[in-house]
Parts: C-alpha cells; structure tokens; sequence
C-alpha cells in the first residue's frame, strides 16, 4: 500500500508504541495523586509542557493537553465566548470543527463574520480589516489549510489584531502547520495554537493548545481542576509522552526538503492529459488532483483497489458533498467533483511517490477507455 492521505492522518513511529507500554504499564500511575510515584508523573507532564512550548517558540503561557484537534479547537473558540455585543471572524475555509462551531454561534443569535479566501487558498486580509472592529471578541483563523496546503500569514493577521482590535483573542488552528513548516509563535499576537498528534506519526487521542493567558479561557465542563482548572479529567499520560517522543523524532526543515522532492517526483510522474494538478504553492505536503470527465470519488476507490490511498478532503467531512474550501476559492462545481487530495509524508521514499504516479495514470486512463467504450 502506498498511503498518500497523511492530511488525514499518518501512521505512528514505532518508538511511540514503546513509550505507550512503559507508560501504560510501568509508569502507570495517576498524575493528580499525592504519592511519590504520581508526583513524579505529573513532574514529566510538566517537564513536556515547557518541551512544547519552546517547539512552538513561545517565549510565555501554557499548553493545555486534550483528546484531540477537535477539542482543542472547540475549548479554544467556546472557551472564549463572554456575554455582551461581541463579534466573532472566522475564515470561510476553517476546518469543519472550527466552522461548525462558528456556524452554531450564528444560529445562537451571535454576530459572526466570515472571511472570503482569495484564489491561492489563504485568507482575503482586505477583507479580514474590513470587520475587525473594538467589538470583535474571537478571531479564528487556520494556519495552514488542511485542503489545499495554502499558508495563511500569520505576522499580518498579527499586525491587523493589534491595530484594529487589540483586546481580540486569536486563535489558529495549527494542526497542518505544526512540526511541518517552520516558524515561531514568538512576536506573534496569537493567544490560542490548536495542534494534534496523529498528523504527524504520533497516536490518535491526544492533541494541544497553547495558551498565552488561560485566565482568559473558560472551562467547558467542571471537573477535578486540573490542568490549571481549564481542562479537567485526568491527564492521558500515554498519549502526551508518546506525542513528545514523535516531536523528538521530527526534524522539521529535513522533512520539509525531503517532501519537496517527493511532491516533486510525483508531479513529474503525473503526465497525462486530463489530469490537473492542482498546486496552491504553500504547504509542498498537500496538493489537489482533477481528473476530467471522472469523479474524484471514482478515482479514490480505484485507486485502493491498486493499492493507493488518496483522500477527498478533511476526513471529519468526507461523508458530505462539496468542499467548502475548494468552492470558496472559486472553483466550479465540476471541479470539485473531480477533486482528489494527496498529501505526503517525509517518511516515504521516491519510488513509492512515482509508482504510485504511475498508478494514477493508469487507472484513470483506464476509466476514461472504459467510459468512451
């Protein structure tokens, strides 16, 4: 199998299976008890608190561990919300546990803003100025789109919070960006930084968000306080230690070379008439196929059938028709249609990346004959 659908998810380095044995049954114990033991659980917890905060190059605040993106993202913007005349701005091409959320608060009665993306998949900044206002509460905005791998900039997001809504929480969904692309919260106004373990080879289960001021942020259900009172349960020991050894394992500009040559081969590899490839020129892990006259969907079985995994877009709306991002961005209907996602990990190798190439070459000169019959 050639897996090229690791925007969804990716499979986990062995290493981590380790450190789930020693921490699921050696170093078991419970981090919120008073015995030597658990303190000195609760003291690694803390220690690989600070480890992501310097990874995130933030200089101040904490990192609030949970179950996943979608919580993290969900106690970021719910977190936020107060009583009164605020507005809340998200972009129109957020990840649907962003956007959904967004779209609830609009039918609770909220004033909620959505940002326009301009045609190479990041955020329309005009556009973003032109609602930020002293009554803007939230402003949620990813880094990089999980669709198209476009890189939204976070320094001018940054500039415009300060000048025109300085007291305006920020959060970004940073779950594409993180150990991907290089960069530093350190000089940014971002408040809030969602980041998930299993996009990048860890398990599934346990995820982050960074918090500059977590007296700014509620509590979503009560609890036994821990984690600073902001997310109470007791801590999934297993699943943040075996999140710090595959942030460890990561070297974040390798990889990033290393990917650039992958996509590099396999766009090479892709050389037959009717197929587009789609580039956005951000993240080189993400890019779209179209086929013509074909279904993205129709492809993606095929294409499991021989042995290679591609996806349709965000795997928590797969299920749904469209691509909300795709379409905002401008393309048509058809071309949504006969959309496919690939995206990449530094971990494969040239061969796979131009075989599997060739496969979708094949397959979909194969359908096209077939249909033409």
């Amino acid at each position: 199998m050639i897996y090229l659908d690791n925007a969804g998810t990716t499979k986990m380095f062995d290493e981590c299976v380790e450190v789930h044995k020693e921490f699921s049954c050696v170093d078991f114990f419970n981090p919120s008890a008073v015995t030597i033991k658990s303190m000195e659980v609760s003291k690694k917890i803390s220690e690989t608190e600070r480890f992501f905060l310097q990874k995130l190059g933030a200089s101040e605040g904490n990192v609030i561990f949970t179950g996943c993106a979608t919580e993290s993202n969900n106690l970021a913007i719910k977190g936020s919300l107060r009583t009164g005349n605020w507005e809340y701005v998200f972009s129109s091409g957020e990840h649907p546990s962003v956007f959904n959320v967004a779209k609830a608060l609009e039918m609770e009665g909220r004033k909620v803003h959505f940002v326009p993306l301009l045609k190479d998949g990041t955020v329309d900044l005009a556009a973003l100025e032109s609602v930020l206002n002293e009554r803007t509460r939230l402003i949620s905005i990813m880094h990089v789109s999980n669709e198209t791998g476009a890189i939204n900039d976070l320094k001018k997001i940054s500039a415009l919070k300060n000048r025109l809504c300085p007291k305006a929480v920020l959060h970004v969904d940073g779950v594409q960006a993180f150990m991907k692309i290089p960069f530093s919260l350190r000089g940014l106004s971002v408040d809030l930084y969602s980041f998930s373990a299993h996009k990048i080879h860890g398990p599934k289960g346990v995820a982050g968000l960074y918090v500059k001021n977590k007296t700014a942020l509620k509590e979503l259900f009560q609890g036994g306080g821990q984690q600073y009172g902001v997310r109470s349960g007791t801590e999934n020991v297993s699943g943040i230690m075996q999140f710090r050894k595959a942030v460890e394992m990561i070297d974040v500009q390798k990889n990033l070379e290393n990917v650039r040559a992958l996509k590099q081969a396999f766009n090479d590899a892709v050389s037959l008439k009717g197929i587009k490839i789609v580039d956005f020129g951000g993240s080189p892990y993400i890019e779209c196929l179209q086929f013509e006259g074909v279904k993205g969907e129709t492809m993606l079985h095929a294409l499991e059938q021989r042995g290679v995994i591609v996806g349709l877009g965000s795997a928590c709306s797969s299920k749904k028709a469209g691509n909300r991002a795709l379409e905002n961005i401008g393309f048509s209907k058809e071309e949504i249609i006969s959309s496919v996602r690939v995206s990449f990990n530094a971990y494969q190798t040239l061969e796979e990346v131009t075989l599997a190439a060739k496969i979708v070459c094949e397959t979909y000169k194969n359908i096209v004959e077939r249909v033409a019959k």
